[in-house]
């Protein structure tokens, strides 16, 4: 059986890619600051030509990469701190509401499964003073426990350092040099190719592009709104837990998860009532329905043109690849993949292969 030259190329491309991929994944911890700084660099970049621009060659660009890097570690440092208020709010609350909270679960669910005939047998005072005891163990105790965690994992401890010192210094460099790494690059592909490859990147830059920026709106809403529905019903915390359920988002599906399990637990322990479990259901349910009819249609719409469950096995797929990394860079990286397979098909329609 005999190859055309086109065929060929693309058995050697396919090949490359599959050694690409395949290195990536064994140099998985190695790789990954780099694969970050990559993806925030040209999330970025567009911010840093701006603040380029607006100096008019009056500024350094190196000033420009500092603020615009400075700005986004402030920004994802709050997004982190507004966990800590939740924290430093519910753990007290835990342990003057659980007593309370056992007791209305043990009035009101058991009654209600009795009904269609489950009887459920609980010991609640034993289980309440397993609880308190749990939540009011010393603090020395909790700490000594968790310095000695770090001992026995400290190779975690030091990935975990080791990214986030060099996640910063990688991303400066490419900000920096992100428009000279991108034209050495493109200087590989041979010049008949040149063509082809730069209309392939710049449809993918536009589409990805769309995607973040729509993207950006679609949480700034969701965490207003979020914020504003959790504060009609009352809710202490309904600030912080409205805005990380917004802005967490950016990772589908998982954002989305940890608010509502944030927004559950705050409701139980502050209103120890039916109102809780009817606040969840009402704000993140409208949240859902808002967000997916229309909210992301309008601002994103079909930018990226994946199915949901093309979304959910991306997900799935690049985390099991790339780990928690691999959830960051599912949707931009199968947004890439997508415009190559709808060149791929466009090709294939139009070949003799599939017309004759």
């Amino acid at each position: 059986m005999q190859f055309t030259p086109t065929q060929k190329r693309a058995a050697v491309w396919t090949a490359i890619a599959l050694l690409v991929l395949l290195a990536l994944r064994a140099l998985g911890p190695v790789v990954t600051p780099f694969v970050v700084g990559a993806v925030l660099a040209y999330a970025l970049t567009p911010l840093v030509d701006r603040l380029d621009e607006a100096g008019r060659g009056r500024v350094p660009r190196v000033l420009a990469v500092v603020v615009v890097e400075l700005l986004f570690i402030v920004a994802l440092v709050g997004l982190f701190l507004l966990v800590v208020p939740i924290l430093a709010k519910e753990m007290p609350l835990m342990r003057t509401q659980v007593p309370s909270l056992f007791d209305w679960l043990d009035a009101t669910v058991r009654p209600w499964l009795a009904q269609f005939g489950i009887h459920v047998a609980l010991d609640i005072e034993s289980l309440k003073a397993q609880l308190l005891r749990y939540l009011n163990t010393n603090y020395e105790e909790a700490m000594s426990q968790v310095l000695s965690s770090l001992k026995v994992g400290g190779s975690v401890v030091f990935t975990l350092v080791f990214n986030a010192v060099l996640i910063p210094v990688a991303l400066f460099y490419l900000l920096l040099d992100w428009d000279r790494f991108v034209h050495r690059v493109l200087e590989l592909v041979p010049p008949r190719m040149r063509p082809a490859v730069d209309s392939f990147t710049h449809e993918a830059d536009q589409v990805l592009g769309q995607y973040l920026r729509g993207q950006l709106l679609v949480m700034l809403i969701m965490a207003t709104f979020y914020s504003c529905g959790l504060a009609l019903f009352g809710l202490d915390l309904a600030l912080p837990i409205g805005l990380f359920t917004g802005l967490a988002m950016f990772v589908p599906y998982l954002g989305f998860g940890i608010g509502l399990a944030l927004a559950t637990l705050a409701g139980l322990l502050q209103f120890a009532s039916a109102k809780a479990l009817v606040m969840v259901a009402v704000v993140y349910g409208a949240g859902q329905v808002i967000e997916g009819f229309y909210v992301t249609p309008r601002f994103v719409g079909e930018r990226i043109g994946l199915h949901p469950l093309a979304v959910i096995f991306a997900l799935l797929a690049f985390a099991q690849l790339f780990g928690f990394v691999g959830v960051l860079v599912a949707l931009p990286a199968s947004a890439v993949l997508l415009v190559a397979i709808r060149r791929v098909r466009s090709g294939y329609l139009s070949s003799r292969l599939y017309q004759g």
